[in-house]
């Protein structure tokens, strides 16, 4: 593989990284688990994407069994950051939203880090931001791609050793 796009890979590892460890300490401060966090970000990118979410959506998307779904929002319910509602058009339907606590929890903790991050998208002009969103939503795709966890090596297949 090309040097500049290893090289482009190990900066998205360590952009994701720092992601990680900003998610684990906002959890700990809030006595979340990594699953919780993963959820609640889930429920604000589809609610900001206008998408209502059920449960078994929810699961499908963290990938979680129907009884860790339930306990993930259980958990989520009693810390006042996630309510159930019945679905106005079909009372059979349980949709999510995300309790405003749990967007004044967010702000409080990710509002300085964003700040520094359109802070420092000020050095960018919009042509070289375009090509950066181009390029993310990109490499979002790539990760999400159908069938990616099973197609390719792991560890113990000589991955380990590559750069």
């Amino acid at each position: 593989m090309a040097e500049p796009e290893m090289g482009l890979v190990h900066l998205l590892r360590a952009v994701t990284v720092e992601f990680d460890l900003l998610g684990a300490e906002f959890a700990a401060r809030n006595g979340l688990h990594p699953t919780d966090l993963r959820a609640l970000i889930a429920l604000l990118d589809a609610a900001r994407a206008g998408e209502t979410v059920t449960p078994g959506r929810l699961g499908e998307r963290l990938r979680l069994n129907s009884a860790g779904t339930t306990a993930l929002l259980d958990r989520l319910e009693r810390l006042g950051l996630v309510r159930r509602e019945r679905d106005p058009g079909d009372r059979r339907r349980v949709l999510l939203a995300v309790e405003e606590r749990a967007v004044e929890l967010g702000w409080s903790f990710f509002g300085p880090v964003i700040d520094g991050l359109v802070g420092a998208m000020g050095g960018f002009d919009r042509q070289e931001l375009e090509t950066v969103r181009r390029f993310l939503t990109a490499m979002a795709a790539s990760l999400a791609a159908p069938g990616r966890s099973t197609d390719r090596p792991g560890p113990a297949q000589g991955l380990s050793d590559r750069p």
